[in-house]
């Protein structure tokens, strides 16, 4: 039942032989209340079998009078217990979430599912935070470096780029010529360490939550909105607390001096992304502001051909962008993000930020420094694509991330455009995930991140949405004599407890965001049929998982259903469904059909079908 604690016994492994072992007992159950919807088909009198949404959860054993209530609603539901000799747990009914298909019901039990603490802040939480009508004291603005009106050197001027709508800005950008060949560059983060401070109920919540959830129609905030949205946002021409990262780089982006400081600023522009390229590409401006763009812009372009040429990965994912409507939130257009130079250039200036305080903070702090780390891929991790890609006279090397970034480079047909992005998908989900961890939990041999070809990485620039972002705040801090560390984060086991609990919160986001776009896709198909290209990326016996670009849709086909004679051959060597007159391959360009099964009433589900190429006739 999810993650219990076992109590195992090892058995011998004679002559070499691998270690096994045989659970003997569970120690403590991992049992909680699951989403559920009651099956119809299985009333036996007042006993019903609920279906948790967690397909890895069995069904459970209920009893109720209100089946005729419950039916086709979403439901929460509790293990009582699991008898010895019973297929399935029993369980309780808790409450009523809603109608199976509603947006809202639908959205809080992803959340119940993925463990959101999505409940109100508490009235301990919130008197953690200023007085209403809170202004910067001018004590505080003076012991900080100034700014406004363009700081000391009257050139500064600060701005922010984001996506459309974002009003929980935690970062910012400036960039002037201080001398031809010299700029000074600043990254000003949201100074959240000023309101959060360790020991408070604010902090322990923030550090519970660990990170501010999204899902396709709402955010789950790691701190209470009054702070995320108002008091730390960097919104414009408003004056704001920061700690900043301030760099002076020559025309190649090279360092020549680097400091922090605690700053007070005032955004002379919140703009969207496509408002910033916008003054990118326009020649007739020549504002400050573009003028401070456009010299972000071009360094940050030297920043990535370096990182690239270091080894670097371009990896890829489908990320799914969604119109809403206005009224209703419903779905009325779904597709993929596009990124544009704008994006590029505050992510370079954020990666350039997170890699110099990671190496500032471990030399202060060895043993207890705030990482993230991303592991080279596990041996053999790569060889069912090079095995796909060979197929198409393309060889994968990846000795290195330097040796498999021009790989992928290189892996691309001039008559499918799409065929590049998809080796860069296949790729990245061959690697292991990047995790946070202390310093002082790991020799730094370990400590690189191999998609950013980075000795030592952290995250410094989220802290409105990351709770190790405020943690790596307080170790800067105490680096440049701000405030001095507190005990728990000197303390090694309280720091890898801490880690551990942010990349459970960090993958429990990761999957609740998916499951939203999942939900919002199958809302925007309803009543729908639509016939769609895709690529095969993974080819089993029995079917193949493909992908649709244009909806970043993904899904399993089946060639045959259970007791079916199958069709197709499965070659596994070349990864390849064989049968008279039509094939099945890794990357091979198929069209679909999707559209919403609705047999089952009580749990609808994204259907694809292969319409072309035309499969083999199936039998039973």
């Amino acid at each position: 039942m999810g993650a219990d604690t076992a109590e195992p016994a090892m058995r011998g492994g004679g002559g070499g032989a691998r270690p096994s072992g045989v659970v003997v007992g569970i120690v403590r159950r991992a049992w909680r209340p699951y989403a559920c919807v009651l099956d119809p088909d299985s009333a036996m009198g007042s006993q019903y079998l609920a279906e948790p949404l967690d397909t890895r959860i069995p069904k459970i054993n209920l009893t109720t009078r209100q089946a005729e209530m419950l039916r086709g609603k979403l439901i929460l539901v509790s293990v009582d217990l699991w008898d010895a000799g019973h297929r399935f747990p029993t369980g309780h009914y808790v409450r009523t979430l809603g109608a199976v298909g509603d947006k809202e019901a639908e959205s809080e039990a992803i959340l119940i599912e993925h463990e959101v603490n999505c409940a109100p802040f508490s009235p301990q939480v919130q008197a953690c935070l200023p007085a209403k009508g809170w202004t910067i004291p001018e004590a505080e603005i003076a012991r900080r470096l100034d700014l406004r009106d363009g700081g000391p050197s009257g050139k500064v001027l600060v701005c922010s780029v984001d996506p459309p709508g974002c009003v929980d800005i935690d970062d910012a950008l400036h960039a002037y010529e201080l001398a031809p060949g010299k700029y000074e560059v600043g990254v000003h983060i949201a100074d959240v360490g000023h309101f959060i401070k360790g020991g408070t109920a604010i902090d322990a919540e923030a550090a519970a939550r660990g990170t501010t959830v999204y899902l396709v129609n709402k955010r789950i905030d790691m701190v209470p909105k009054r702070l995320g949205e108002d008091l730390c946002s960097l919104h414009e021409k408003v004056d704001r607390l920061a700690f900043s990262c301030i760099w002076e780089v020559d025309a190649e982006a090279n360092i020549l001096s680097s400091r922090y400081e605690k700053t007070v600023i005032r955004s002379a522009g919140a703009l969207s992304y496509d408002e910033a390229q916008a003054r990118l590409d326009d020649t007739r401006l020549d504002d400050p502001l573009t003028a401070s763009l456009r010299i972000l812009n071009t360094l940050a372009k030297q920043l990535k051909a370096r990182r690239m040429a270091a080894g670097a990965l371009v990896l890829g994912s489908p990320e799914v962008r969604f119109v809403l409507d206005s009224e209703t939130s419903d779905p009325t257009d779904v597709g993929i993000y596009k990124h544009k130079d704008a994006n590029s250039m505050v992510e370079e200036f954020m990666l350039l930020a997170n890699c110099s305080v990671a190496a500032a903070t471990t030399a202060a702090f060895p043993k207890c420094a705030m990482l993230r780390r991303h592991p080279p891929p596990l041996p053999g991790a790569f060889e069912s694509l090079k095995r796909s890609l060979g197929q198409h006279g393309f060889e994968l090397d990846d000795a290195s991330s330097l040796a498999l970034g021009r790989s992928l480079d290189a892996c691309a047909k001039p008559d499918d455009p799409y065929f590049n992005q998809l080796t860069r998908i296949l790729a990245t989900r061959a690697m292991q995930q990047a995790r946070y961890f202390s310093s002082g939990a790991a020799p730094p041999s370990e400590y690189v991140h191999y998609g950013l070809a980075c000795p030592i990485y952290t995250h410094f620039t989220s802290p409105i949405r990351r709770y190790s972002d405020q943690m790596v705040h307080r170790l800067l801090a105490a680096i440049i004599g701000w405030e001095p560390l507190s005990s728990d984060v000197l303390d090694a086991r309280a720091m890898t407890d801490l880690t551990d609990n942010l990349n459970h919160r960090h993958t429990m986001a990761q999957y609740a965001g998916r499951a939203s776009v999942g939900l919002h896709t199958l809302i925007f198909f309803r009543g729908k049929e639509v016939v769609e290209d895709a690529h095969v990326i993974k080819v089993r016996d029995n079917g193949v998982v493909v992908l649709v670009p244009r909806y970043g849709i993904e899904g399993v086909i089946f060639v045959c259903g259970a007791g079916e004679r199958n069709p197709f051959a499965f070659d596994e060597a070349a990864e390849t469904l064989r049968a008279p007159g039509c094939s099945l391959s890794t990357f091979d360009k198929v069209r679909v059909r999707i559209h919403v099964n609705t047999e089952k009433a009580h749990k609808p589900k994204l259907e694809l079908s292969i319409v072309e190429p035309q499969l083999p006739a199936r039998a039973g």
